[in-house]
């Protein structure tokens, strides 16, 4: 396993939780449910492991929902990499459960590069909501 495949980020935790802040009303914690079991049979992980941590985050982001989007992405970020190093935790631990341990602390690498890309991300997704008029 590369560099590249420990620091990849949480690229449907950041896609869900783009949607889940804008568009609450539409993308809630059963379609996280849904594209992580989707997830789960294409990756070949325990089923309903990325379910539970996906929906883990939508969770998270949904209770936060109302105090995120006043806030500045940079400070989106600060909040957004406390909960996807929680998911990444909980990883951790279906991941022990199931025999799977990494040896280090690198799997909290994911959350960093995330969190880090969260401005980007949420500026690209809103720009091409703009442009297609999706509310």
């Amino acid at each position: 396993m590369g560099f590249l495949d420990i620091a990849r980020p949480l690229w449907l935790g950041m896609f869900l939780t783009f949607w889940a802040l804008f568009l609450p009303h539409r993308v809630g914690m059963a379609t996280a449910w849904l594209f992580g079991l989707a997830q789960d049979v294409l990756y070949g992980t325990l089923l309903g492991q990325n379910a539970l941590v996906l929906t883990l985050i939508i969770f998270l982001v949904m209770s936060l929902h109302r105090r995120l989007r006043m806030f500045p992405s940079w400070q989106q970020s600060l909040v957004l990499l406390v909960v996807f190093g929680l998911a990444q935790l909980v990883q951790l631990w279906l991941n022990t459960l199931g025999g799977n341990r990494p040896p280090t602390l690198l799997f909290l690498l994911p959350a960093l590069v995330s969190a880090l890309l969260w401005p980007w991300i949420s500026g690209l997704l809103r720009g091409l909501s703009r442009r297609f008029n999706v509310y």
